[in-house]
């Protein structure tokens, strides 16, 4: 499981993939080379960009720059809801593009999109249909659909940026570096307990500092990571009709008490309430 730095495997002969992500696992505070326009609906939740936090109603429609690091905006919702994401290739906007007069308007888009552009209610909804029906069409189709999707968000003036000057990654290599080989050892390591002195010295660092440094870069502290990433095992867990006791000790909790409760404080109800609205 790669962590911080997030990678996707795009077709090579596309530019872009669109996909509807659900029970995702990457709660995470990541981030990625690709562009990425995502479009939820039917859900209140919490959009976090960069430093920018605020909590959306109903829907969203949010374009994130490259490398911009963000928290899923499905992060905590206890809900049913429907997510698309439209994901392109670093190397979409090259200089060809840049030089096409009828394309200037989305390569500026772009641009914006280093700041995190959130888009106003009227635009995201059109925008979140023609999203939903991009899938149903043939590659060369889409491509041109994407296009018009762009064209669309670059001629609204219904929009927010998320930050008054460009975001810029702050995460430099040996932090990539350091923070994938810590959460290597969780996901190889989730299922027994797991001291903070074990992941403290496997970081280099004492336990006070670790507890700050992975504050820093994640937004949450280790034991609130650890309970994210194994609730979130677990619920895969469930999903192939483990029962609930198997499932509990199989994602490293130590009593099924603090499983109920951890389970149903980060998605809203118990183990056996998921697992039978699931089946």
């Amino acid at each position: 499981m790669k962590i911080v730095l997030e990678e996707f495997t795009i077709d090579s002969e596309s530019s872009f993939r669109i996909f509807e992500p659900r029970l995702s696992q990457v709660f995470y505070w990541h981030f990625h080379p690709e562009f990425e326009l995502v479009y939820i609906e039917g859900t209140d939740g919490t959009r976090h960009v960069g430093e920018h936090i605020s909590r959306f109603e109903q829907s969203d429609l949010v374009f994130i720059g490259s490398n911009i690091p963000h928290l899923n905006f499905d992060y905590m919702v206890k809900t049913d809801y429907k997510k698309v994401v439209l994901q392109v290739r670093q190397d979409f906007l090259k200089e060809a593009f840049a030089n096409t007069p009828e394309l200037s308007g989305i390569f500026r888009l772009f641009q914006l999109s280093q700041h995190g552009i959130a888009f106003g209610s009227e635009i995201k909804q059109f925008i979140g249909e023609k999203l939903k029906n991009v899938g149903q069409k043939s590659n060369f189709e889409q491509f041109l659909e994407i296009l018009n999707i762009f064209q669309h968000l670059a001629n609204t003036q219904d929009y927010e940026l998320l930050h008054e000057k460009p975001v810029e990654n702050q995460y430099n290599k040996k932090d990539q570096e350091r923070i994938k080989r810590l959460y290597q050892f969780i996901d190889e390591h989730y299922q027994r307990k797991i001291d903070l002195q074990e992941v403290a010295e496997l970081s280099n660092l004492s336990e006070a500092a670790f507890c700050r440094y992975f504050k820093k870069m994640t937004k949450l502290t280790f034991v609130e990571f650890l309970n994210h990433y194994r609730v979130n095992q677990a619920k895969n867990l469930l999903l192939l009709d483990k029962n609930i006791t198997e499932t509990c000790f199989d994602c490293g909790f130590e009593s099924i008490s603090y499983f109920n409760r951890t389970f149903k404080k980060l998605t809203g109800e118990n183990p056996l309430g998921f697992k039978k609205r699931f089946r």
